[in-house]
C-alpha cells in the first residue's frame, strides 16, 4: 500500500517516482515535470516513455546523461550555478565523483531547487564526503535523492553519515544494485539497515506535500517504475 497517496495531499505537493538508477520524475501540482540523471538502456531498465519540462544531468556519463530519450522537448541542465527553467530556481552545487578531487571519475553536480513547497536535492554521483561550505548550501532541505551503492559513489556508511548530517525530512536512496542492474554496487539493505524506521513504498509514486512530511529525518525505499 503506497504510503504517500495523491489523496493524502492538498496544493502545493509534488509527486515522486523512481524509474531506477539515479533517475527520478518529479512533477508539482501545476504540471510541472523535471527528471533527473536519464539513463542508457544498456544498464538493464527499460527505458520509459516519459516527458518532462526541464532534465537535470549531474554529470556528462551514459548511465546519468540519456537527455534526448526524454519527451516533451525539455529544457537541458548541465553545471554549476544558478539557472532557471519552466519557472523553476535550479542550483547547482560542484562536487567529485571520487574521493580524488575527480581526478578518477570527474565531477559531479548536485542540484538543489523548490518546487511544490519542498526542497529538494538531487546528489547525482557523489562521491566523497561535503565539504564544509557544501553542506552549508544544503541545509534545510525537505527530500534528498541519495546514492548509497558504493564502487563509484558514496556507500552506506557515507550516505548514512550525510542523512544524519543534513537532516532531511525525507531521505530516499538511488544508485544501488536491483534485479534489473547488475553494476558492482551494493543494493539498498546496508543503508537501509542503518536506520530505525524505513518505509518500503513500493512501485509506487509518492506524493508528498509539507503536510504529510514527518518531523524527523525518515528513509523513502521507493520501487522503480517501468
Amino acid at each position: 500500500m503506497n504510503p504517500y497517496p495523491q489523496e493524502r495531499v492538498k496544493p502545493p505537493f509534488i509527486s515522486i517516482g523512481w524509474y531506477g538508477h539515479a533517475m527520478f520524475l518529479l512533477q508539482d501540482d501545476q504540471g510541472r515535470r523535471v527528471v533527473t540523471d536519464p539513463y542508457d538502456p544498456s544498464i538493464g531498465y527499460p527505458f520509459p516513455r516519459i516527458e518532462a519540462d526541464v532534465v537535470l544531468v549531474s554529470h556528462d556519463h551514459y548511465d546519468h546523461n540519456n537527455a534526448s530519450a526524454v519527451g516533451g522537448n525539455p529544457v537541458v541542465l548541465r553545471g554549476e550555478g544558478r539557472k532557471e527553467a519552466s519557472g523553476l530556481l535550479f542550483e547547482g552545487i560542484p562536487t567529485f565523483h571520487d574521493h580524488s578531487g575527480g581526478s578518477e571519475r570527474g565531477s559531479n553536480v548536485i542540484y538543489r531547487w523548490e518546487m511544490g513547497g519542498l526542497k529538494v536535492a538531487h546528489l547525482g554521483d557523489l562521491g566523497h564526503p561535503l565539504t564544509t561550505s557544501q553542506s552549508e548550501r544544503l541545509q534545510d532541505l525537505d527530500v534528498i535523492l541519495v546514492p548509497v551503492g558504493g564502487t563509484f559513489t558514496i556507500d552506506d556508511d557515507e550516505a548514512w553519515r550525510l542523512v544524519e548530517q543534513l537532516r532531511p525530512r525525507m531521505a530516499i536512496p538511488m544508485h544501488y544494485r536491483t534485479d534489473l542492474l547488475s553494476f558492482p554496487i551494493k543494493d539498498v539493505k546496508p543503508f537501509a539497515s542503518r536506520f530505525g524506521e524505513v518505509v518500503d513504498a513500493g512501485r509506487e509514486t509518492i506524493f508528498l506535500s509539507r503536510e504529510v512530511l514527518p518531523e524527523d529525518t525518515r528513509v523513502i525505499v521507493l520501487g522503480y517504475l517501468s
